[in-house]
């Protein structure tokens, strides 16, 4: 075969260091996290979260390795958020879970409904229920840290 045809897609979740509400201008941080991943030529299909976590949907590209994309992402948005907040920073791990195409739609709307769906589920019951439901094995003991 003479070309290479890829599609990578990953619903991405990580919190705020201990979970903590620094999340106080959503659609600030959200498009601090849009320019690290243009800059980066990451493709950002949806973003959204709430005051101590985010999700992104990201295609990551062909070339790349995912931990290295969240480091990145993770890395650079930091910097330029605690120049507004020194308390800003994110958690150590972060969750990455594939996404098929024809689940893009799906997992899009679940994403832009962040804020309802934390009316009755806390980030730790839903980090966790993302990693059941995708057959991740990991330590309860540490899961959350």
């Amino acid at each position: 075969m003479a070309h290479t045809y890829t599609i990578n897609l990953a619903h991405c979740v990580f919190s705020t260091k201990g979970r903590l509400p620094l999340i106080c201008e959503p659609e600030k941080v959200w498009s601090v996290l849009r320019a690290v991943a243009r800059n980066s030529q990451i493709n950002v299909h949806a973003i959204g979260g709430t005051t101590n976590h985010v999700h992104l949907l990201l295609e990551i590209p062909k070339t790349r390795a995912i931990s290295d994309v969240i480091r990145e992402l993770k890395a650079n948005s930091s910097l330029r958020l605690r120049k507004e907040s020194s308390a800003f920073a994110w958690q150590d791990g972060y969750g990455a879970i594939s996404v098929s195409p024809s689940a893009v739609g799906a997992v899009t709307r679940y994403i832009e409904h962040q804020p309802e769906h934390h009316r009755t589920a806390t980030f730790d019951e839903e980090y966790v229920s993302i990693l059941n439901r995708a057959g991740v094995k990991y330590d309860p003991q540490y899961v959350l840290d």
